[in-house]
């Protein structure tokens, strides 16, 4: 009895495979499973300039009548062209189909100059113009050749689309469906020159991947810039959050009013009782901008977005990660150590006393060593608990004594804090911990999944999770920084009902060094490149979900020098 075909079923599963995605395939598989199956896309100057040459080519024009309908003789030129076929599991937009008769000429355009190079352009390019002569003849057509056109040198490149290209064609196709049905994400290029380029090169990874991998591979910088945006802090009590055109604008509680450009913000933070109008709101969803809600102390309620990232594989390989003991406890353990070590070096860095406490320092050391091999989740709780008593018991070393009398430190305690100096470290975490939960969903994981940090209703567990490694260097940093400097004073603290709050201006000031602090650029400790905190946020973020899928070995670690 023979036994069914199931890489035929597997791949009669998958839809219609876009004959635009049949070309990035051929150019880089990884790159095409990246786009298509896992949603992910970032523009590059590239990418703009070419939906600018298709913006008029994409306008409608006459509807391609079905072969033989027209006269034997009718020349059509018709524009935006949607066709498919099931037999070939293919489906494609044609930018222009030159049709006499029943011999159509489809007509691609591309956004540079034409290659000089045998067969007069790329395999990825002549295969997408191939299918497009496929599925024409599907149709009834008669497509012997097609058309490149060239913007940027205004050229024309007739290629043919013989038996070669035809199979070469069909054999991508076919490559294509089985690499989808397998549900794995191919291997990035090696030390290709198509990389540095690539649009989504800074979500791709492939030099961090492999050098992750492999050992100490040289890493090419990366070539993405931070967000031309930035956050958008409105803290005004009975503020106002309105849309007008291209704008935001923020009115305040003296009624003063001021305009921010939508393209130059990142993200809306609304403290305490502001008001967001619909509109403004529907705008910020449409261009995926996020909006966060916090209390007017600064604590992180949630944040609002549009439809979320689509890439459901990367949260099916968190979870399922997240409910297994074992790599639950291998995350937990990787974050911890690198807590404590990141919590040594900022106390080593800072400490103002003639004498470091070098018992703290070992004791970081020594504890960070136990993490790495603990066996239970209850007594890593329990290290890091210690760690944190060590730390804190010299936190007050790190400030500078002319400040002791505003800011005297004794140990850390929250909900409320009773001193000026948690106050801030509250304030302070608060405002990490949004900034991860953003990151995080706008890299496709849930936020209320963790692996350290077990979920709780409204806890977002995996940025609290994410984060740990990174309160010494971005958030405790910014409170020696603004009390060391006197950015912020005893006079912006409030004191009630034996808590203490920071004031307007002193949110203020906490804010704007905050916001300094993840613009800060450094070197990277493994990579070797320059690149700013908060572009380090996404990218050990794109990382760990690279370690969940399964493509590193160990959870990636950030370890300050």
């Amino acid at each position: 009895m023979s036994q069914p075909d199931t890489s035929t079923t597997e791949t009669s599963a998958i839809p219609l495979l876009p004959a635009r995605m049949v070309n990035e395939y051929a150019y880089c598989p990884r790159l095409a499973v990246l786009m298509w199956v896992q949603q992910e896309w970032a523009d590059s100057a590239d990418t703009v300039q070419g939906r600018a040459v298709h913006k008029r080519v994409d306008q409608p024009g006459r509807a391609l009548a079905p072969a033989g309908e027209g006269g034997e003789r009718e020349r059509i030129h018709a524009r935006s062209v949607d066709l498919s076929s099931e037999r070939l599991g293919v489906i494609a937009r044609l930018d222009l189909v030159e049709a006499e008769g029943r011999l159509a000429t489809p007509v691609d355009y591309k956004r540079g100059k034409r290659p000089h190079v045998d067969r007069g352009a790329y395999d990825p390019e002549r295969i997408q113009l191939c299918l497009q002569g496929m599925l024409l003849e599907e149709h009834g057509y008669q497509a012997p050749s097609g058309v490149l056109y060239y913007a940027a040198s205004r050229e024309r490149v007739a290629i043919k689309f013989d038996e070669e290209l035809r199979t070469l064609t069909q054999n991508t196709l076919d490559d294509m469906r089985r690499t989808l049905a397998t549900g794995r994400t191919p291997e990035p290029l090696v030390d290709s020159p198509k990389c540095p380029r690539c649009a989504l090169a800074g979500i791709c990874l492939p030099d961090e991947t492999r050098f992750l991998r492999c050992g100490p591979v040289p890493v090419r910088p990366l070539a993405v810039a931070d967000p031309p945006g930035l956050p958008l802090h409105v803290q005004s009590y009975r503020g106002k959050v309105a849309l007008e055109g291209e704008t935001l604008v923020v009115t305040g509680d003296d009624g003063a009013t001021e305009t921010v450009r939508l393209r130059e913000t990142s993200q809306l933070v609304l403290a305490g009782n502001v008001y967001l109008t619909t509109p403004a709101l529907h705008e910020l969803m449409r261009r995926e901008i996020p909006v966060t809600w916090t209390s007017y102390g600064g604590w992180f309620l949630g944040h609002t977005i549009g439809l979320g990232h689509k890439n459901v594989e990367l949260r099916t390989a968190q979870y399922a990660a997240s409910v297994d003991p074992l790599r639950s406890l291998a995350v937990a353990r990787a974050l911890v150590a690198n807590k404590l070590l990141n919590q040594r070096t900022v106390l080593r860095r800072n400490c103002k006393s003639d004498t470091p406490p070098e018992t703290a320092l070992e004791a970081l050391k020594s504890l960070a060593a136990k993490a790495s091999e603990c066996e239970r989740l209850d007594s890593l709780l329990g290290i890091e608990g210690a760690g944190a008593a060590h730390y804190f018991r010299a936190f007050g070393s790190m400030l500078a004594p002319e400040m002791a009398v505003d800011f005297d430190f004794e140990t850390r305690n929250r909900r409320p804090p009773t001193d000026p100096v948690n106050a801030v470290l509250s304030f302070v975490y608060a405002m990490l911990t949004r900034a991860f939960s953003i990151t995080l969903s706008s890299v496709g994981f849930d936020i209320y999944r963790g692996f350290y940090h077990q979920p709780r209703y409204g806890r977002p567990a995996l940025a609290l999770d994410l984060m740990e490694p990174f309160r010494p260097l971005l958030a405790d940093s910014v409170v020696l920084q603004v009390i060391n400097n006197g950015e912020i004073s005893s006079a912006d603290c409030v004191r009630a009902a034996g808590a203490v709050a920071l004031t307007d201006r002193g949110r203020k000031a906490v804010v704007a060094a905050f916001e300094r602090r993840l613009s800060q650029e450094i070197t990277h400790p493994l990579f070797g490149y320059r690149l700013s905190y908060r572009r380090l946020l996404e990218l050990h973020s794109r990382l760990f979900g690279r370690y969940l899928d399964g493509e590193l070995p160990d959870c990636p670690q950030f370890l300050t020098r």
